[in-house]
């Protein structure tokens, strides 16, 4: 396992709901110091109340400081402009951000840095603050999000797979486009808290009231509703199996259905109560609409309802596929409404609690064994892989940028 160093941080939001990023950085912050910088400039925000509300929220983060979220995690807000289309801008953000990330660092013991990005446009970042190893963590297709500059983002993310000495991605649709653009491209999926999740069949949770009121059967969907969330299917499902709940737990961005009373709506929930509400879930719901963006992804959520012991109903994916007795595939309405039917045909304590036992072997512990392992083969390499051109040639920056490694 990785230990002894300074991990700086890019990623979205610490305080949103946690991804794959939270508990990659929380288990590397048993050995390590993580120093998470919240990176706000990838996308030019509107004048929508959702990206108000969101300024004034950065705004008070960068006010405040920086904050240890735990002994070992301090969390910083520096400030940004977010004009991700301006040189200049990007150049002022990189100066801002410099300076408070080696102010942090000077406070804390001297230790090798090492510099992991989730956030696809940090290049300018890279080499600032002398790191053994900058890794480019890339977990979705970040250009195909609403209100991203899908060109511009292309282009920066290629610069930071350039400066990069390792690359990995979490889906295999995003596999294959990066594996012909570095040399040390690597597929690692994504993990589970099994530990915490595991809890909806072996500890006899109790269901919260809000869930545990609805009438049954309950078909469930964690998670943010965004545009990619296809409402059209869930209403079809709705009025499909009037007898059933559809349950919608987390933020929404979207306008919601209306006039579908069998479609509840409740919010935001903490990690922490998860396993209490999935142990009242009879199906997990994965409605993805099948667009660029839900094609290279690989749903946390799939791994989570399994851990519970949930059977889940997806659209298809790529990253998710049909498993006998727990997983199934349906892109209609009407063919979503009789996989969930089957769906409850295994959903028995026993069927929960082989499913989850199965998901144990893909905890986080054992994704961040390999992450590790991956990491030192590169620190062990003593050459920085040369990361290549779409036509298989070094690239020039590779060749005149010096070693990090």
């Amino acid at each position: 396992m990785i230990e002894g160093r300074n991990i700086v941080c890019f990623a979205s939001g610490w305080s949103y709901h946690p991804t794959s990023k939270h508990h990659v950085m929380r288990g590397l912050a048993e050995h390590n110091h993580v120093v998470w910088v919240n990176w706000h400039s990838s996308r030019r925000p509107g004048l929508s109340l959702d990206d108000l509300k969101t300024m004034a929220g950065k705004l008070w983060q960068i006010q405040r400081g920086p904050r240890q979220a735990s002994d070992n995690i301090t969390v910083t807000t520096p400030p940004q402009l977010p004009l991700p289309s301006s040189a200049w801008a990007r150049k002022t953000n990189a100066c801002l951000v410099r300076r408070a990330v080696r102010g942090i660092l000077k406070q804390l013991p001297k230790r090798p840095v090492q510099l992991w990005s989730f956030a696809p446009d940090v290049s300018d970042l890279v080499g600032c603050f002398g790191e053994e190893l900058a890794l480019y963590y890339c977990v979705d297709a970040f250009g195909e999000f609403p209100g991203y500059d899908r060109e511009l983002i292309a282009r920066l993310e290629r610069k930071l797979i350039d400066r990069s000495d390792i690359v990995l991605t979490t889906s295999q649709p995003l596999y294959e486009s990066k594996r012909p653009l570095h040399r040390n491209v690597r597929l690692v999926q994504h993990g589970v808290d099994h530990q915490h999740l595991s809890r909806a069949v072996t500890d006899n949770p109790i269901v919260p009231e809000d869930l545990r009121r609805l009438p049954k059967p309950v078909f469930g969907f964690v998670g943010v509703v965004g545009e990619w969330v296809d409402l059209d299917l869930l209403a079809g499902l709705a009025r499909r199996r009037p007898d059933a709940s559809i349950v919608m737990i987390g933020p929404t961005s979207t306008p919601r259905i209306a006039g579908l009373p069998n479609i509840h709506w409740l919010g935001a929930r903490s990690h922490q109560d998860l396993p209490n509400y999935l142990a009242g879930f009879d199906v997990g719901l994965i409605p993805f609409r099948q667009v660029p963006l839900t094609h290279n992804a690989n749903p946390i959520k799939l791994y989570e309802y399994l851990a519970a012991g949930v059977p889940v109903v997806s659209t298809p994916l790529p990253a998710v596929q049909p498993m006998p007795g727990s997983v199934w595939l349906a892109s209609s309405a009407d063919r979503t409404a009789a996989c969930c039917s089957e769906a409850l045909r295994h959903n028995q304590p026993r069927d929960r609690l082989r499913r989850s036992r199965l998901m144990a072997a893909e905890a986080w512990t054992a994704r961040l064994e390999r992450i590790s392992q991956l990491v030192s083969d590169v620190l062990g390499s003593r050459t920085r892989p040369v990361p290549i051109t779409p036509t298989g040639n070094p690239s020039r920056e590779a060749l005149l940028e010096p070693s990090l490694t």
